[in-house]
Formats: structure tokens, sequence, C-alpha cells
């Protein structure tokens, strides 16, 4: 019987590089073809037995600043009932967007603001992906609704009151965002 191989230098999705200083190509190559080792994508791998996201992974890997935000995010919070076909993720403007395999839609958000409900989630690979809270997502959900439709804001918002948000909160982080102030304030009119 074939031994377990020593993979606790790397985390669960590396790079090539990263797996070559670790282990040895040599050693890679192997393991790639015993199937310990799996590819995720071009110089990007995981290790055969974990199970994540591997979008995410991919994500995460390939672009340090990538923030799930927008319809994404407010499915992550439960704030809406879809199940988004295509990821929405947030990177400052000016940024190198990567080449990835998974569905994305790219957006490109002021870095003046871009960490403002920011978090992070480990995604078990050794490695995280940022995730606008929830207040952030309904934000940026009234901010673009001219893109996204008002009815995903509104939802979102409705399901966050019921879930005990405060309004207070919102509207105090919305002043960063001049532009959904009134449409917020309207809004949560009609709600309350």
């Amino acid at each position: 019987m074939a031994e377990a191989p020593n993979l606790d230098g790397l985390p669960g999705a590396f790079r090539y590089t990263e797996a070559v200083e670790s282990i040895g190509e040599r050693r890679l190559r192997t393991l790639i073809d015993q199937g310990a080792i799996r590819p995720l994508a071009r110089g990007l791998y995981r290790k055969g037995d974990w199970l994540g996201d591997e979008d995410l992974a991919e994500i995460a890997v390939k672009s340090r600043q990538a923030t799930i935000c927008l319809r994404s995010a407010l499915a992550r919070h439960d704030l809406i009932d879809d199940i988004p076909a295509v990821i929405d993720i947030a990177i400052p403007r000016g940024s190198w967007q990567p080449a990835i395999q998974p569905p994305v839609r790219w957006h490109h958000f002021d870095a003046a603001t871009f960490d403002l409900g920011r978090q992070t989630v480990d995604i078990g690979t050794g490695h995280a992906i940022g995730l606008y809270s929830p207040e952030r997502s309904i934000v940026d959900a009234s901010r673009l609704r001219h893109r996204e439709g008002p009815d995903m804001a509104i939802e979102a918002l409705k399901r966050w009151l019921r879930s005990g948000g405060q309004p207070s909160t919102l509207l105090k982080f919305a002043q960063v965002f001049p532009r959904t102030l009134s449409f917020l304030r309207s809004a949560l009119e009609v709600l309350l």
C-alpha cells in the first residue's frame, strides 16, 4: 500500500512555483500523476483531498484584492433568493484583472472606498477572499441600481431589516456614497 504524500507545507490551493519550492518539480509531477495533486487552472493546483469551492480558490490565489460583491455578496449573506450564475468580484479601479476560468463579472470600484465594509472569508485553502458586509452590499446594490435593477436592492434591504438591521447604521455607512442616500431614505420610509 502506497504511503500518503506529506503535503503539509502547501496550502489547499497553490501556484506551481509554491509547489516547486516546497516539494520540487519531479515530486509535483509524480503527485499529479497519482491524483494526490490536481490542476485547477494553468499554473494553479489543489490538494487531491481538498473539498472546497474551486472557483473561489482560483480567484483568491490569482487576485489578493478580489472581493465578493453585489448579487454574489447579497446571496452569501442570505439577503436575496438568487443563486447567481456568475460570481460578482470587485477589485480596485486600475488593478490588474487576472485571466481565470470561473464565470466572473468583474467590477472596478474606487480605490479610496474599496476597503470600506470589506471583510475576509477563509476558503479553506490557506487563502482568504474578500467579502463585502451586508451594509456595503446593500449600498452597492443601491448605487448601481441603474445596472442591477432597483428590485435587488429593495429585496436585500427588506431582508436585512427583518433580520435586525438598524437603519441608522446603514444610513451612516451610506454617507460615504452620497448618491445612494436619497434612494435609501425613501426606501426605508416606505418599508418602516
